[in-house]
C-alpha cells in the first residue's frame, strides 16, 4: 500500500496521468444489481496503472454479520491493478465501462492527493451508508473536490431513493418485497439528482451527460441477464394465495392454525422491524410506518386463539390489530407513500382475519 501512495503521489513534470471512472454493470447476487464504481489512475510515464475501489470489506472482522445488521458496517478503500479489476467482472460476465476525465494536471494532482491520504491505513475504513456513503458516492465525492465544484445537479430530480432502487430490482420482486418491509419514510422524500447517483449505474449515465467525460471505452461484454421470475413466484401471488386462504377459512368454524401460521409470520417479521427501527443504526429503516402492522404484539394472534379463557383479551387484541390497520391505511393515502403492493392483499388478510376472531369472540361472550 505505501508503494501505491508514493507511486500516486510522485508524478513527474510533464506527466499528467489518467483519472477515469470505472463502473461494473450489473451482477446476478443481490448486492451488484446497481452496479460497481472505481476510479482508475494511469501514468503514461510510469505505466503505473492502479483501480481505487471504495467496495471492499473483510469478511473476517470481529462479529461481522451481526454489525452489517446493526449498521455498523464497516467499507475499506483499496487499491488494485486496474487489469486485475477489469478482469475480474469480465469473468463474471459483467462488462466494465471506462469514462476518462477531462481534468487539467491542476485537477488531477489534488485528486492524487486525495486518494492517497484516503489510502492510508488510517483512514481507509469508512462507515458504509446504502444509499449515501458507498462505493458511487465517495468518487463522486473526490472528482467534485478536485474540479473545485459540483458535478451534478442539486436540483430535484423527480424520483425518490426507493423508485431509483425499484428500477434496477424489476427482476429480483423479493428483493425489493424486502427492501420495502425493511427502510421505512427515509428513502420516499424526493431527493436531488446528485443523490440519484448512489446506484454506480445511474452515476455512469449521469456524468456521461457531463462535459467532464472525454473518452469512453467497453471492456468485455454483458453476459449477466436477470430472469424473469415466473408470476406463481412473485410476492404478490403468495400474497394473493395467502389472502384467498384468509377468505376461506373466514367461512370455517375452526381456523386457528392458519391464525398461529399468519399471525406467527408477521410476528417474527415485526421483530425483525422492530430491531431495525429500535436497535439499528440504519439510518433509513426508521420511521417504519409497517410497525402498525407488522410488530412483536402480533404473537397474540397466533396465541391467544387456543386459550380458552383470554376470549376477551382476544376480542381485545384483534380490535386493536384492526383499529391499527385502518390508521396505517389513511396514513399511507394521506402521506401518498408507493407502499408494495404485495402488502395489501396481506394486509387485507390481516384485517379479515381480524374482523372475523372479534366476531367470534363477541358471540362466545355473548352466550357465556
Amino acid at each position: 500500500m505505501t508503494a501505491i501512495i508514493l507511486a500516486l503521489t510522485s508524478v513527474s513534470v510533464g506527466a499528467v496521468p489518467r483519472v477515469s471512472l470505472l463502473t461494473a454493470l450489473p451482477g446476478e447476487e443481490i448486492f451488484t444489481l446497481e452496479g460497481h464504481s472505481a476510479l482508475r489512475i494511469y501514468n503514461p510515464d510510469t505505466e503505473d496503472d492502479i483501480a481505487i475501489n471504495w467496495g471492499v470489506f473483510d469478511f473476517n472482522s470481529p462479529n461481522f454479520v451481526y454489525r452489517f445488521t446493526l449498521g455498523e458496517t464497516d467499507y475499506l478503500c483499496a487499491a488494485e491493478p486496474t487489469d486485475w479489476f477489469i478482469r475480474s467482472y469480465i469473468v463474471a460476465g459483467r462488462k466494465v465501462i471506462e469514462q476518462v476525465l477531462d481534468l487539467d494536471s491542476i485537477q488531477t494532482e489534488t485528486l492524487l492527493q486525495l486518494v492517497a491520504q484516503n489510502l492510508r491505513p488510517e483512514n481507509r475504513t469508512y462507515r458504509y451508508n446504502y444509499v449515501k456513503d458507498n462505493c458511487a458516492t465517495r468518487p463522486l465525492d473526490f472528482i467534485e473536490k478536485a474540479v473545485g465544484r459540483k458535478v451534478l445537479s442539486d436540483k430535484a430530480s423527480g424520483t425518490t431513493f426507493r423508485n431509483e432502487m425499484r428500477k434496477f430490482h424489476a427482476d429480483y420482486p423479493w428483493y425489493q418485497f424486502g427492501i420495502d418491509l425493511s427502510l421505512g419514510r427515509g428513502i420516499d422524500e424526493e431527493i436531488s439528482v446528485r443523490e440519484s447517483a448512489f446506484a454506480p449505474v445511474t452515476l455512469m449515465h449521469l456524468i456521461g451527460e457531463t462535459e467532464l467525460v472525454r473518452e469512453t471505452y467497453e471492456y468485455g461484454a454483458q453476459r449477466v441477464v436477470a430472469e424473469e421470475t415466473p408470476i406463481y413466484a412473485t410476492p404478490m401471488f403468495v400474497s394473493l394465495i395467502i389472502l384467498v386462504g384468509a377468505i376461506a377459512v373466514s367461512f370455517m368454524r375452526r381456523s386457528r392454525w392458519f391464525d398461529t401460521i399468519l399471525f406467527g409470520m408477521f410476528f417474527i417479521e415485526g421483530c425483525v422491524l422492530a430491531f431495525l427501527v429500535f436497535v439499528s443504526t440504519h439510518e433509513a429503516t426508521s420511521p417504519n410506518l409497517l410497525l402498525l402492522w407488522l410488530n412483536p404484539m402480533c404473537l397474540l394472534g397466533a396465541v391467544l386463539p387456543w386459550i380458552k379463557t383470554a376470549k376477551k383479551a382476544r376480542n381485545w387484541y384483534f380490535f386493536v390489530n384492526f383499529a391499527l390497520l385502518i390508521l396505517l391505511t389513511a396514513l399511507v393515502v394521506l402521506q401518498g407513500r408507493g407502499m408494495n403492493a404485495a402488502f395489501w392483499p396481506l394486509i387485507a388478510a390481516d384485517a379479515l382475519r381480524s374482523v372475523a376472531n372479534i366476531k367470534r369472540c363477541k358471540k362466545t361472550l355473548s352466550h357465556s
